[in-house]
């Protein structure tokens, strides 16, 4: 069943308030990955060595496959069943990609998963308690922004879609170009309000996020370096 943000399962083990130790938020990953249905079990982590015994366990076992950040990608979690602990920004973003037929991930930190877990909608796993995703008042709602810019960010957002890898270089090149053409358009939007749209229009969070820091680099002062067929370009 899916949890709303992914077409397949999706869970967060957080560490409970009264925890002195990762164990027990360890074992409620592991315990809810194992009931999912699906292909091999994959454990990813950020370095081969680990501290836990239920994960050392877990990847001593000859089915598991120990995988650390060097060189991950979100390819090798197609139809698996996946255990990612701890995960970074940068790591979570790429998920997106995963494919997986059932995802776990660790947390480490909320300021790490806060984003993430707006856009997966995963269950949140807790001492004693399995709870459904609720949004939050930090998850801000995606406001109808002045002078086309909701016009422009659907038609890249419909653009990245049709990629397996997201926004071409000639749509970034459009956006940046428009952001120093047409400075009286962004003037008035701020970054987290385009980069909360992007994700309200599904984009992937590698691309939000690179959208977002196009604008904040033009609030700046920063100029771009745009190929000669896009300078002068303006979207309508």
């Amino acid at each position: 069943m899916s949890t709303g943000g992914y077409s397949y399962p999706v869970a967060i083990s957080k560490l409970g308030s009264d925890e002195g130790s990762r164990e027990p938020q360890n074992v409620r990953a592991i315990k809810w990955l194992l009931e999912q249905d699906g292909g091999e079990v994959v454990v990813v982590t950020p370095q081969k060595n680990l501290e836990g015994s239920s994960l050392k366990k877990l990847i001593a076992h000859p089915r598991v496959r120990h995988l650390s950040w060097k060189g991950f990608s979100a390819w090798s979690l197609r139809g698996t069943r996946a255990l990612v602990a701890w995960p970074n920004r940068k790591i979570l973003n790429g998920l997106w990609d995963a494919d997986a037929d059932a995802l776990a991930v660790i947390e480490w930190g909320e300021q790490e998963t806060a984003e993430w877990i707006s856009d997966a909608h995963p269950v949140i796993l807790l001492p004693g308690e399995t709870r459904a995703h609720e949004g939050t008042d930090s998850e801000e709602l995606a406001v109808a922004l002045p002078n086309g810019i909701d016009g422009i960010l659907e038609h890249v957002a419909s653009m990245a879609a049709g990629y397996d890898s997201g926004l071409k270089w000639n749509e970034e090149d459009k956006l940046r170009a428009d952001m120093m053409n047409r400075q009286d358009r962004w003037r008035f939007v701020t970054v987290e309000q385009v980069r909360t749209k992007c994700r309200a229009l599904g984009m992937r969070p590698d691309d939000a996020d690179k959208i977002a820091g196009y604008l904040q680099k033009r609030k700046d002062g920063k100029r771009f370096n745009v190929r000669s067929s896009y300078r002068t370009f303006q979207f309508n």
